[in-house]
């Protein structure tokens, strides 16, 4: 609608219209409850478009082959360096794992809740953040869409291939062009096929398993003696001298671990995709987390009992080509465990691109995204291509952009701040929720969460939010810029989300003299999808007006609608 529309008399809602009726259309011939309609949110879908191809075993090896990337083998130097002792990098292993522990149970309850959404995130904070409408909505897409990329494991991917090579100084540009190859090999196959998709990523997980095992009992053997490493057992002497009191580092640490347990919640993204998911995700969730940490931490021992202290602590991202090298010899060290690094991480490719596509797609659903019927659709192969073709674009972007060094770690960091304060805001969610249903007088759900969990998962988030702002010791700085630019960022992209949603949602409406209302559109394969529609006041509102009363009745919904001062005029 243009400016001289608005100026010839076509009236505007004002702020006592906004709330006033909260209806849900569907177009078409479509048929769907208000449950189904879902207001503020996806509508639901009873089946998944994509199919119902994961199992037991396939849950499992989800969550394994997202948490075992690369994080076991190249941060547990950089760990020990940021706690300063043995004693203290061990225990934030412990930590970690409790948290996994903790987030497994609030997400099998969310789970519980809504068992027919995937995406895990953009489902729960949907539906635990009603009010302010759409916003957690807007600021999950725009994260998405900001800093929806997968370069990391990407890069280190093709660190690794060049590395087996004897490549210790490669150029960067074949460096990028080996990770773009190796993602788009990654989106390629989950694209074309789920069930292969799955297949594939219960193959590199069961791999990278059994690397995991080879490493714990070569560890084992090492502290037995049974190799050329001269008195391990003297590693461990005095586990606590040198812990550190330096806050940042301590946050760093965590933060380090937290990144290399992450993927124990990858199973619920593919959760409308299991014919019982509740049961499934209670007992495949715990299962692959226990037997992760029993590998983490075993793999720290033995680790350790290769290398000493001082050689760990200045090894970097090194420490477990050091820990081969020292076990088995150079060649070990330089071209065989490479291969097995560039293998796990390729195969973390691939798991993470399986749940990310599901996120992408459910932020479409919402209608938020643009373009969000393409997003939302699952042509041509019956999987989330479109959602796939983004997530390569974005990750591409990020891969050839930035130069290599502190500029690509900035980025990465910045994806920190924002992780956190959604998982802080999903923890607070679950309480909401909770308070929602009792006051509506609904049963407890089929799993209901340990107040100790939540409260551990609070106080977790909380010291990773709050102890990065804390100066770091002098030549313990994090980057060569200064130490808070990521989270300064950080909050700025948040920023950026609420103001996005504001303008959108209140003063462009404002300006222009609209409203918004959802509509459930049903694509080919059968896919839902919302979008919206801008109700304006000129003629071709009266079908609208007329087809929302219909509605507004259906619901029985009584008083004065105000609906005769908003007609519509265009959708996106």
């Amino acid at each position: 609608m243009s400016s001289s529309d608005t100026a010839s008399g076509k009236q505007k809602y004002t702020p006592d219209d906004e709330d006033s009726v909260e209806v849900v259309l569907a177009a078409g011939n479509l048929s769907l409850d208000e449950e189904h309609k879902n207001l503020g949110g996806a509508p639901i879908e009873d089946v998944s478009p994509i199919g119902l191809d994961v199992g037991w075993w396939t849950a499992v090896f989800l969550n394994f082959s997202q948490m075992i990337g690369t994080g076991i083998f190249s941060t547990p130097g950089t760990i020990l360096r940021q706690c300063g002792s043995l004693g203290l990098a061990l225990i934030f292993w412990v930590i970690g794992f409790l948290l996994g522990a903790a987030g497994l149970s609030y997400y099998t309850e969310l789970l519980a809740l809504f068992p027919n959404r995937a995406g895990a995130d953009v489902a729960y904070l949907e539906q635990a953040y009603i009010r302010p409408k759409f916003l957690f909505p807007v600021s999950f897409a725009v994260i998405t869409i900001m800093l929806g990329f997968a370069s990391s494991n990407a890069i280190v991917c093709a660190e690794y291939i060049l590395f087996a090579n004897g490549q210790l100084d490669p150029n960067p540009w074949t460096m990028r062009g080996i990770a773009i190859a190796a993602y788009a090999i990654a989106c390629i196959i989950v694209v074309l096929n789920n069930r292969i998709a799955m297949y594939v990523s219960n193959v590199f997980s069961a791999f990278k398993v059994l690397v995991l095992c080879f490493i714990v009992v070569t560890g084992w053997v090492v502290l037995g003696g049974g190799t050329r490493v001269q008195d391990p057992k003297s590693h461990f002497k005095n586990g606590f001298a040198g812990t550190t009191n330096d806050g940042n580092a301590l946050a760093g640490a965590m933060i380090n671990v937290i990144f290399a347990y992450a993927g124990w919640n990858n199973a619920n993204n593919v959760a409308n995709e299991m014919t019982r998911p509740v049961h499934t995700v209670k007992t495949a969730g715990p299962a692959a987390l226990g037997l992760v940490f029993f590998l983490y931490f075993f793999a720290n021992i033995a680790y350790f009992a290769a290398v000493p202290l001082e050689e760990a602590q200045a090894s970097g991202q090194l420490l477990a080509a050091k820990f081969f090298s020292n076990v088995f010899g150079d060649y070990a060290g330089n071209r065989v465990l490479p291969v097995f690094v560039a293998l796990s991480a390729f195969g973390n490719l691939v798991s993470v691109a399986i749940g990310q596509a599901r996120i992408f797609r459910e932020v479409a659903r919402q209608g938020i995204f643009p373009f969000s019927r393409f997003f939302s659709s699952t042509k041509p192969f019956g999987t989330p291509a479109a959602p796939m073709l983004l997530k390569f674009v974005l990750t591409t972007i990020v891969i050839i952009g930035p130069p290599a060094g502190d500029a690509f770690n900035l980025i990465i960091s910045i994806q920190t701040y924002p992780s956190r304060l959604f998982d802080l805001a999903l923890v607070i969610g679950v309480y909401l929720i909770r308070r929602r249903r009792t006051k509506a007088g609904l049963p407890r759900p089929e799993f209901v969460a340990w107040h100790i969990a939540l409260w551990f998962s609070i106080a977790v988030n909380l010291f990773v939010l709050i102890m990065p702002w804390v100066p770091p010791t002098p030549g313990n700085e994090p980057f060569s810029f200064p130490y808070y630019v990521p989270w300064v960022t950080g909050i700025g992209v948040l920023v950026f989300c609420f103001s996005y949603w504001f303008v959108w949602m209140h003063v462009l409406p404002r300006i222009r003299g609209y409203k918004i209302y959802e509509e459930v559109v049903q694509l080919a394969n059968g896919e839902l999808s919302k979008k919206f529609v801008y109700i304006y006041n000129d003629a071709r509102g009266d079908a609208f007006r007329e087809r929302v009363k219909a509605e507004a009745a259906k619901r029985h919904v009584t008083g004065n609608l105000n609906i005769d001062k908003t007609p519509v005029i265009a959708d996106v």
